[in-house]
């Protein structure tokens, strides 16, 4: 029999999910529902799969109470937080509808004088097949559904494995589909946690697999995919995301930008601030000083809490130990704490934001901090001589997931967007910065160049190319060789 799995809520350690472990049986029969689903769906027409889309669209609207509440309660995340998360799900519908529309709708070349030819040039785009989306805790509704969708949409029948900590949210978001009409074997739940997800990838079945997690994650399914490149594989990854601010930037409009950068979500965004790089002077004093102050003041609180918090719990006391241990590392590295590290009331899944200098440390120790991954509210902040320096020491590391520049002229970013090696890099804005209508997606150790975002139609979906004529070539192809 297979194991049990429930999830619970950080909040009380209410059960609000519970279910067995799909075991290799279950994986099996599961791929082979989705295999077999796959011709009935890919042969709707695009007009009938977008009608099922709008019609979830519709599920997420009439009910956003109802399932922001759920990801409260399951991950910890606030209430408005919550709310944000639900808006941009259920503006990726249309969004997606879009991209399909303008990077993968059927195209015919012309070429030349096209009327005086009889052959036609034509580009058809044709779903990749049996997609496995792994989803993450941190936007358990809608970064799985950013993959979700367009692999719908594109005509794909997708098996989702979500994170073990999101199982609810993962469940109520299957139910919506199930109920706006998608077919049951179109779309299924695969409960369980990393063993079920390396059985879903050793699949024959599988045609792609799509991840948002941890660059370790990566890692170990791109080595079990090794010799199958016919299976696509889509990484969303980590980062650890500097945020240069010039000297010419008021104070507490830095310690705004940056602490929302570093600590919203608790710090659990991929593309949350893990270095604040200043240019050494006496305004560098008083805008570390103000990040430092700013951050202190940040209401913290569980979830519906009054007043409303700024930084919710992490999702777990685990995850919360984890940032311990950074904290920790970071300190034994030479980092001096400016705002220490704190639990913050009798739940232990609740952190304060915390601050550390590593300015003066060594090569050897700034190499290590640069190629850490952490995943809460911790932020380093450095000091170095001038602009070209804090360039360099923002590119120091192999992730290049986000980054963002404070002050500076239009010919300072468009440097900072070149040297910076960053796939979303925004300009006096946070690096949490993203927009619907634009590729999201990180270079180095943070993705395999499969940026998602309105670009993720792009990977769930193959191009076909045609030479077509009404009927059989007149003239001999072999007159070439004479």
């Amino acid at each position: 029999m297979s194991p049990s799995l429930t999830s619970l809520s950080p909040i009380d350690g209410e059960m609000l999910w519970q279910g067995n472990v799909a075991d290799e049986q279950d994986v099996r029969q599961c791929m082979q529902r989705a295999s077999a689903a796959l011709v009935r769906w890919r042969s709707k027409l695009v007009d009938d799969r977008v009608a099922i889309l709008r019609r979830f669209g519709a599920e997420l609207t009439a009910r956003k109470t109802e399932i922001s509440t759920l990801i409260s309660r399951e991950v910890g995340k606030l209430a408005w937080d919550a709310d944000g998360e639900v808006a941009a799900a259920i503006a990726k519908i249309e969004m997606s509808i879009l991209a399909k529309e303008q990077r993968r709708s059927d195209l015919q070349i012309e070429l030349g004088n096209a009327s005086a030819s009889p052959v036609q040039r034509k580009i058809r785009y044709q779903p990749v097949g049996v997609t496995l989306v792994l989803g993450p805790f941190n936007f358990p509704l809608h970064l799985p559904g950013g993959q979700i969708i367009p692999a719908l949409l594109a005509g794909n029948t997708v098996v989702f494995k979500p994170s073990e900590q999101a199982m609810a949210v993962a469940q109520w978001m299957v139910d919506a589909w199930h109920r706006a009409g998608l077919p049951e074997d179109v779309l299924q739940l695969l409960p369980g946690a990393v063993n079920t997800a390396k059985l879903a990838i050793e699949s024959p079945e599988v045609s792609a697999v799509f991840l948002t997690g941890g660059r370790d994650a990566g890692n170990a399914i791109h080595r079990q995919l090794a010799g199958r490149p016919e299976v696509l594989l889509a990484l969303e990854l980590g980062g650890n995301n500097p945020i240069v601010t010039m000297d010419s930037v008021d104070p507490e409009t830095a310690a705004r930008i940056v602490s929302f950068s570093a600590f919203i979500s608790a710090g659990q965004r991929c593309t949350c601030a893990r270095r604040a790089v200043f240019l050494s002077s006496q305004a560098a004093e008083k805008q570390i000083d103000a990040v430092v102050n700013q951050s202190r003041k940040l209401r913290v609180g569980m979830p519906f809490g009054s007043p409303v918090p700024q930084i919710g719990p992490l999702v777990s006391e685990a995850a919360a130990s984890q940032v311990g241990e950074i904290y920790d590392r970071l300190l034994s590295l030479g980092c001096k704490a400016l705002l220490p590290l704190k639990s913050v009331s009798s739940n232990a899944s609740l952190l304060g934001p915390a601050i550390v200098d590593a300015t003066g440390i060594s090569s050897e120790s700034a190499c290590e901090m640069n190629r850490m991954e952490w995943f809460g509210p911790v932020l380093v902040v450095q000091q170095v001589s001038d602009f070209g320096a804090a360039i360099e020491v923002a590119a120091e590391t192999p992730y290049g997931l986000s980054a963002s520049l404070l002050g500076g002229s239009r010919e300072m970013f468009e440097q900072f967007v070149d040297c910076v090696g960053a796939g979303v890099v925004n300009w006096n804005s946070p690096t949490t910065g993203a927009a619907g209508a634009l590729p999201f997606g990180g270079l180095g150790a943070s993705g395999n160049h499969r940026p998602a975002g309105f670009f993720a139609i792009d990977f769930c979906c193959d191009p076909v190319a045609s030479l077509e004529q009404s009927t059989p070539v007149v003239a001999d192809p072999w007159d070439v060789a004479k």
